[in-house]
């Protein structure tokens, strides 16, 4: 019995041994590293904000994140501190990380909500989210904005909107509302792009209510044109004789020259092939 208890005491000192030996080892080996020396420390809030903004002008988007982002923990009260905040946006967008952007703009319209630059917070987070596209890939492949996921176009139709309803005099007011133009074209032949994919697919019901919501949503919409011809198309096949008259009747009288209403072939096609 002794004999078993003593070779228990050995194996526990056996295993601590290893234990402080390793411990010893890592805190000597700390030792061992040079110390970090940050070139920032005793820097006033006006040298690193100087010091960024050189950084953002010369494009080195991410040391200038850095020192924003430090100017802002060692000094955060002044306007120093609120205007790092929002070149810290700006620093995003520019590195074309439009997710980073979007929510130091958020936070900063959280935080100031009746900042002289507020109106500006919405501009970039308009543009961060309408300049969210597909990269390398969506040029290569020419994929139109229709076609893409409309929810990065309708935030950012919503922070144009925001923008001109609160700021109706401000300098980006009116590139802000031809913006707006743009997306709401672009979400509406968005629809219309999913309203023909439901044609292709033989679904009727589907393809006419898609059409539909684009005349109530964009009556004013370049789309409509299409969006009625995949109405007509959608309510013969259901044989719907009213509806079908009704939405050609509709387009034939607002888009007279359109192919769409004269009902053209193409190639030997049914008219509404073409797509």
């Amino acid at each position: 019995m002794l004999k078993r208890c003593s070779s228990g005491f050995n194996a526990l000192n056996r295993v601590l041994g290893c234990v402080l030996l390793a411990t010893m080892l890592t805190l000597g080996g700390c030792g061992l590293l040079p110390e970090v020396k940050d070139e920032t420390s005793g820097w006033s809030a006006q040298k690193l904000y100087a010091e960024a903004k050189d950084n953002l002008n010369s494009g080195n988007y991410e040391r200038a994140v850095k020192l924003f982002e430090t100017l802002e923990s060692r000094y955060p009260f002044g306007r120093y501190a609120q205007q790092a905040q929002l070149e810290v946006a700006y620093a995003y967008y520019k590195d074309n990380e439009p997710i980073s952007a979007i929510a130091a703009c958020d936070r900063f319209i959280k935080l100031h909500p009746n900042h002289p630059n507020v109106d500006y917070a919405y501009y970039l987070k308009g543009l961060a989210n309408f300049n969210d596209d597909l990269g390398l890939l969506g040029n290569l492949v020419n994929q139109d904005l229709s076609e893409r996921d409309p929810r990065a176009a309708r935030d950012a139709f919503l922070a144009f909107k925001e923008l001109i309803t609160r700021f109706p005099d401000s300098k980006y007011a009116a590139d802000s509302t031809a913006r707006m133009t743009y997306l709401v074209n672009a979400l509406a032949s968005n629809e219309v792009h999913v309203a023909k994919y439901y044609l292709k697919r033989k679904a009727w019901v589907a393809a006419a209510n898609r059409a539909k919501e684009v005349l109530k949503t964009y009556p004013e919409a370049p789309a409509l044109e299409e969006a009625l011809a995949v109405m007509v198309v959608a309510y013969d096949k259901l044989e719907l004789v009213e509806l079908r008259d009704d939405a050609q009747r509709v387009l034939t009288l607002n888009f007279p020259n359109s192919q769409y209403a004269k009902g053209v072939s193409t190639e030997g096609k049914a008219w509404y092939r073409f797509w």
